[in-house]
């Protein structure tokens, strides 16, 4: 059981994480400060029930993730503004490789983000359904591992696995539908 002295000195380095976090779900900033708010508070009020020992992290993550779930996507609210960042670390695609030789020493994902904007791969995550986003966000920008995304999302570990990977296909099919646009992926790059 902690102290909920201890609190500050502990929960308030994650506080950056969780906005940037929370901000990758609402989609705007105000709604982010909220979501981080009352993420904060909803968590020094539990505090006394969390076990010192365990991830704290995840802990706080599975408070922000709940409180979005049950109050901003009830609310069907859908800003506008999205800001996802280090977005080199996402899944990424082979339908996007182009020459062979021109990639060597770089990896796939660079390849392929080359050809995006920031804007082509915000918009792709955005278009993704809240649980595959959420979940893929998790995994490929915050770096938690499937475990800890189950216990920050309350579902199976299955359930996440399942989620991760529809998310990713979802982003890579959008992907691809803007590389074609650009004639960057010809049929043979699609049959792959």
């Amino acid at each position: 059981m902690a102290d909920q002295g201890q609190f500050s000195d502990l929960a308030m380095e994650f506080m950056p994480a969780l906005y940037t976090a929370a901000l990758r779900m609402t989609r705007n900033p105000a709604d982010a400060e909220d979501l981080v708010q009352e993420t904060y508070l909803k968590a020094y009020r539990a505090f006394g029930s969390f076990e010192a020992g365990t991830n704290l992290k995840a802990w706080l993550y599975r408070i922000l993730t709940n409180t979005y779930i049950n109050t901003y996507r009830a609310k069907k609210r859908r800003p506008e503004i999205a800001d996802v960042e280090d977005v080199e670390d996402l899944y990424l695609y082979h339908h996007l490789a182009g020459d062979p030789s021109a990639g060597l020493g770089r990896s796939a994902e660079d390849e392929a983000l080359d050809r995006f904007t920031d804007t082509d791969v915000k918009a792709a995550i955005e278009s993704l359904p809240d649980t595959f986003r959420i979940a893929v966000l998790l995994a490929d920008v915050e770096g938690f591992s499937y475990k800890e995304i189950a216990e920050i999302t309350d579902v199976p570990i299955g359930t996440v696995m399942s989620r991760i990977h529809r998310g990713r296909k979802a982003l890579q099919k959008a992907l691809v539908d803007v590389g074609r646009a650009r004639g960057l992926v010809g049929a043979s790059d699609e049959a792959r």
